[in-house]
């Protein structure tokens, strides 16, 4: 990796004393966008990371607008940009392997997510309508594949968002498009249930853009509709339990929440696409904390498409028009 290419925490904490305060001051998307809550601050990072790497370009390490990143057990992440390279760091942003999904010339996938359970990465292929499956060295397993097929069919799909993957094996695969749905896939994949579908009521989706898994609960970014949704997935059927968040720049309130993950004390973490920041909220939607303002230097975001949560409680945020990662540490 080119040295320039990274910033390493040293530096990072360099940028901290000199630059931390005027990042404190940035506007209603920043830290003091937390202010009035109960007459005080919420705790929050304050916009500063402990790391920053990776460069806009087409060699190894580098990207051209990151779509998406999976986390697996070893803390190593998978990330996916619009040349259509899945290329594999360690926590630090080392390079260690690169391979490129099968078809790239309808679209690049725009969702991914390690199945641990069964040691392999989930892959949206978004513009081809299915869900694609490969080992962490990169071999595409063809016996795991879902769908490719579009329709609106069960195991049809329109544009594929996301996968997540509950502690059965089951699959859950978001769509948007003529169909802004749910699916649902027994760990051999066969269709088990369906829901949602198109509408700005609950229980409907504009662009369910990101999945997480936590125990029981399916937490949906439900993008274009502004806000998170839930559902209770511990019967083959599931069963929604609540949706919060509006279009707005207010805490707690979303625009383009693009990316979900949620902590190991079970606060939820949104990235939001359209006020390019991250929120951390309690699992009914209070806010917690809130980082990020738009911009380039370390702590700001252009446009973020992703993030996920590490084993050490370290968030790492796919910071995608800046074509780089940052990374930060979550208060205990």
């Amino acid at each position: 990796m080119h040295p320039s290419s990274r910033i390493a925490p040293t530096d990072a904490k360099r940028i901290d004393r000199r630059q931390a305060g005027q990042r404190m001051l940035v506007g209603a998307t920043g830290l003091f966008g937390l202010m009035g809550l109960n007459g005080c601050v919420a705790s929050a990072l304050g916009g500063t990371p402990e790391l920053v790497w990776g460069r806009r370009g087409m060699s190894d390490g580098r990207f051209l607008k990151p779509r998406a990143m999976a986390i697996d057990p070893d803390d190593q992440l998978y990330i996916v940009d619009t040349t259509g390279r899945i290329q594999v760091f360690d926590a630090d942003g080392q390079h260690l392997r690169t391979w490129k999904t099968p078809e790239t010339a309808n679209g690049r996938p725009t969702g991914m997510v390690f199945d641990g359970d069964r040691d392999r990465l989930l892959v949206a292929d978004t513009h081809y309508y299915r869900m694609l499956a490969f080992s962490p060295e990169g071999e595409f397993l063809p016996d795991d594949l879902i769908g490719g097929t579009a329709g609106d069919g069960p195991g049809e799909f329109a544009f594929v968002t996301d996968i997540a993957v509950d502690r059965d094996g089951c699959r859950y695969i978001g769509e948007y498009g003529a169909s802004d749905r749910i699916q649902r896939f027994d760990p051999d994949g066969m269709f088990m249930a369906q829901w949602g579908g198109t509408g700005r009521e609950v229980q409907h989706f504009v662009r369910p853009q990101s999945l997480v898994v936590d125990g029981n609960t399916l937490w949906i970014a439900d993008a274009c509709n502004h806000r998170v949704q839930r559902y209770d997935i511990s019967t083959t059927q599931p069963k929604w339990i609540g949706a919060w968040g509006k279009e707005g720049k207010q805490p707690g309130q979303f625009y383009y929440p693009y990316g979900i993950a949620v902590d190991a004390d079970g606060s939820v973490l949104v990235c939001e696409y359209g006020n390019q920041r991250i929120q951390r909220l309690t699992p009914d939607g209070d806010p917690i904390s809130s980082w990020g303002a738009p911009g380039h230097d370390p702590g700001q975001l252009y446009q973020p498409w992703g993030l996920v949560v590490d084993s050490k409680r370290r968030v790492h945020v796919l910071d995608s028009n800046n074509h780089r990662v940052q990374r930060f540490t979550l208060p205990g």
